[in-house]
C-alpha cells in the first residue's frame, strides 16, 4: 500500500554554532529547531505557526535543503532527502519541491522579463523548446490570473499581489508535488491577501499539490489549512485540526497567537 504521506520528518534538528575567540572556538549552539516531528498528506495543506525567531521557516529551509540538519531525518515520498547525492538525484528533488517566498520583490531578478523567470526552470531541466517555453508561460499567467501580456514586461512593473501571482506561477511551472509557502502573503495588504489565499486553493484542487504553509498570522491558516502545528522555541507546542486548534487551543502561547493578529473571513470561534 503506498504512503499517504508525501512528507515525513522526525526528530529534526538545525543547531547554529556560538562563536567567540580569535580562533572563532565553538562554545555553545542556538537551537533553532530541536525535535520536530510531522507528517504531511498526500494533497494536504499542513499550517506551520508561531512568531519570529520560533523555528518554524528553519524547518521549511531545511526540507528545502537550505539549512543543513544536524540530526534527524526528512523524507519526501519515502526518501530521505539529506541523503541525496549531487546531480541528478538533487535535480530531480528540486523539481519536486517548490517554494514561495515572502518578498515578491526580492524573489525576482529585476532583469529578467517576466517569460525568461517563468521559464527559467525550463531551461535549467531542459525541458521543451523556446517556442513551447513561451507557450508553457503564458498557460501560468493565465493559472494566476494574469494576461500573456505581461510576458515581456519586468517585475518593477507590477504591484506586490502582482508579483507574488508572478512568483506562484514560477514555482508551479515545474509541476511540483510539494510547495513550501514561507510567509507567502504576509507582506501584502489584507484584501489581496484573501485573493492570493483563494488562488492557493484552486491551484492545490487543480493540479493535486500538497502544501506546507508557514505563517507568523493564525488567523491566515483557517483559510487555507487541513491541520495545524503551531511552533515555540524550536519545538511542536500544539497540533491538531484547524477545528481544534482554533476552536479549542489548549496552550496559552496558542490563544496569545490568536489574540495577536488580525482576523481573515469567518472568526476563529
Amino acid at each position: 500500500m503506498e504512503n499517504d504521506n508525501i512528507l515525513e520528518v522526525r526528530d529534526l534538528k538545525v543547531w547554529f554554532p556560538i562563536k567567540k575567540g580569535v580562533f572563532g572556538r565553538t562554545v555553545g549552539h542556538v537551537k533553532a529547531v530541536d525535535g520536530v516531528s510531522f507528517d504531511l498528506r498526500r494533497g494536504e495543506t499542513l499550517g506551520v505557526v508561531g512568531e519570529s525567531g520560533c523555528g518554524k521557516s528553519t524547518t521549511s529551509r531545511a526540507v528545502l535543503l537550505l539549512n543543513k540538519p544536524c540530526g534527524g531525518s526528512i523524507k519526501v515520498n519515502g526518501v530521505d532527502i539529506t541523503k541525496l547525492r549531487p546531480g541528478k538525484e538533487m535535480m530531480e528533488y528540486r523539481r519536486r519541491v517548490q517554494v514561495v517566498f515572502q518578498d515578491p520583490q526580492a524573489s525576482l531578478n529585476p532583469r529578467h522579463t517576466i517569460q525568461e523567470i517563468l521559464t527559467e526552470g525550463m531551461v535549467v531541466h531542459g525541458l521543451c523548446t523556446p517556442e513551447e517555453r513561451r507557450e508553457k508561460a503564458k498557460e501560468l499567467l493565465a493559472s494566476v490570473g494574469m494576461p500573456e501580456s505581461v510576458l515581456d514586461r519586468y517585475p518593477h512593473e507590477f504591484s506586490g499581489g502582482q508579483r507574488q501571482r508572478i512568483c506562484i506561477a514560477r514555482a508551479i511551472s515545474l509541476k511540483p508535488e510539494l510547495l513550501i509557502c514561507d510567509e507567502a502573503v504576509s507582506a501584502l495588504d489584507l484584501s489581496i491577501r484573501a485573493q492570493v489565499l483563494d488562488l492557493l486553493g484552486d491551484l492545490k484542487k487543480k493540479l493535486g499539490l500538497s502544501f506546507l504553509f508557514i505563517t507568523h498570522d493564525i488567523g491566515v491558516v483557517q483559510h487555507i489549512a487541513d491541520r495545524i502545528i503551531v511552533m515555540n522555541k524550536g519545538r511542536i507546542v500544539e497540533s491538531g485540526t484547524c477545528d481544534e486548534v482554533l476552536k479549542h487551543p489548549k496552550e496559552e502561547y496558542t490563544k496569545y497567537l490568536m489574540a495577536a493578529v488580525p482576523r481573515i473571513g469567518k472568526p476563529l470561534s
